[in-house]
């Protein structure tokens, strides 16, 4: 049984390099697309639940670190536990 295996070249590991140095900056730029532009006023975001409904319950939300999120349609750093008047329930 003999085995080929194609030898490394500069040329692949440097494309493998670009691929692989550009990923974050994929990543990043999708989530900016993702986040909304309505200000905060204007959607009345205040920073803490109204009752049980809050953002990290929202269809609009995009999780991020414990702290802070993105919405799909409000500007800005989203606290989980925040909430507006276009909240939206998850389905399910």
């Amino acid at each position: 049984m003999s085995s080929t295996s194609k030898p490394t070249t500069r040329r692949g590991v440097l494309i493998g390099a670009a691929v692989l140095t550009g990923l974050p900056i994929l990543a990043v730029s999708e989530a900016a697309h993702a986040a909304g532009t309505l200000p905060k006023a204007n959607a009345h975001y205040q920073d803490h639940p109204n009752g049980t409904k809050h953002c990290s319950m929202c269809n609009y939300y995009i999780p991020g670190s414990p702290k802070a999120g993105m919405c799909k349609v409000v500007a800005g750093p989203i606290d989980p536990n925040g909430w507006c008047t276009l909240f939206a329930p998850k389905a399910g």
